[in-house]
């Protein structure tokens, strides 16, 4: 076997590569989405029903629902300095990452997968299972993605502080919903990477998942997003919950899993779930479908050189 291919026989890409597609992909995908995110994290916020276009402008807008629309649109950009921190580096940890977890779990573990799955199936649960562990250690970048939605959706709780002051002030205080952060990526991470490699394999019948189109990597990409926003939909909203409060003010995720529960009803567990899937799941899509497609074609690039 080539030193350059995996124990399952697929091309290995340079780290460098990864690191390079998963920035790139991660650059462009704030520079689209950001607006997006905004509104879904401002929808999921939001604990009343919403009833008329009126009040699903106020929701979104805020205090500036009454501007006219062209400045309106401006104000969905809070936080963009902490976005595009965490957007980069989440995505180069995530979609970089995952692939050297998946080969270290095909090294060591491959035969018992396949015995007990076969070989599609364990090698696309191989997968699964690498994007589950990468996911549960995205915590560690938990800090800019409060910031960054607090910036979104209550902006007060800043106070005039800088960056610098908060951390100095809040101090593992950001890792607030850390748990609920771990326990929404295990399953979403599974699923997203899980479902795109079972469509590569059954819709595509790809043996090497690295040689996959363009139009391969945004199809299975889809299949790939929709499971994992599903599958992770009502820990998302309890997390989002959870890191919109106050500095001062924090509520456990147990408390809001039980107030949500009891006046708003199960369904509130999927509240914005539908503008997701319009909404992140595009972006997800996006940005998933182009890493898979730039790492390979920095590596040949690098290759080259």
């Amino acid at each position: 076997m080539s030193p350059a291919a995996d124990s399952s026989g697929s091309k290995r890409d340079s780290a460098l590569a990864r690191v390079l597609g998963s920035a790139s992909a991660g650059i462009c995908e704030i520079g689209v989405f950001h607006p997006v995110d905004t509104i879904s994290k401002r929808l999921m916020s939001n604990q009343g029903k919403i009833s008329s276009a009126a009040q699903l402008n106020s929701v979104i807008f805020r205090e500036h629902a009454d501007k006219a629309l062209s400045n309106r649109i401006f104000t969905l950009f809070p936080g963009l300095g902490y976005a595009a921190a965490y957007k980069i580096l989440q995505r180069v940890y995530k979609y970089g990452g995952q692939p050297f977890a998946n080969e270290f779990l095909s090294s060591n573990f491959r035969d018992s997968y396949e015995s007990v799955f076969g070989k599609k199936n364990g090698k696309a649960l191989l997968s699964a299972t690498a994007g589950s562990l990468i996911g549960i250690g995205e915590v560690v970048l938990l800090p800019l993605d409060v910031l960054k939605i607090k910036r979104q959706t209550n902006p007060e709780s800043f106070k005039g502080r800088g960056f610098l002051k908060i951390l100095s002030d809040e101090g593992f205080g950001l890792y607030r919903g850390w748990g609920w952060t771990a326990a929404r990526n295990c399953p979403g991470s599974f699923a997203l990477f899980g479902g795109n490699s079972f469509a590569k394999e059954y819709i595509f019948g790809l043996s090497d998942h690295s040689r996959a189109t363009w139009f391969q990597n945004f199809v299975t990409s889809i299949f790939g997003a929709s499971a994992s926003l599903i599958v992770s939909a009502p820990l998302d909203v309890i997390k989002t919950r959870i890191q919109n409060k106050n500095f001062d003010n924090p509520e456990s995720g147990f408390t809001i899993l039980k107030n949500m529960a009891k006046n708003e009803g199960l369904s509130s567990f999927f509240k914005g779930l539908t503008p997701k899937l319009l909404t992140t799941g595009p972006k997800l899509v996006f940005s998933f479908a182009l890493a898979q497609s730039l790492i390979p074609a920095f590596d040949k690039l690098i290759n080259q050189t």
